[in-house]
């Protein structure tokens, strides 16, 4: 398993138990469709973030460098 899933589930269930344990309110949300929400929403920006990362730059010629000109206007290749 991964050892960053592993903390933090870790973490989640030690924070947790100390809000319990404390008396005070619980940082997450109250109820069911709200947790699902919460961890849709994790889910969506992880595999967004692998699958554009993933992905060639397509616009990498219209980027400007330093001078903020574009490679086809004398700018940085």
């Amino acid at each position: 398993m991964n050892p960053r899933f592993l903390i933090g589930l870790l973490l989640g269930t030690v924070i947790g138990f100390g809000c319990r344990a404390l008396g005070m309110p619980s940082p997450a949300p109250p109820a069911l469709v709200g947790a699902l929400l919460v961890v849709a929403m994790t889910v969506g920006y992880t595999l967004a973030d692998r699958f554009l990362a993933r992905r060639a730059a397509s616009t990498l010629a219209h980027c400007g460098g330093p001078t903020g000109r574009p490679a086809g206007e004398g700018g940085p290749r």
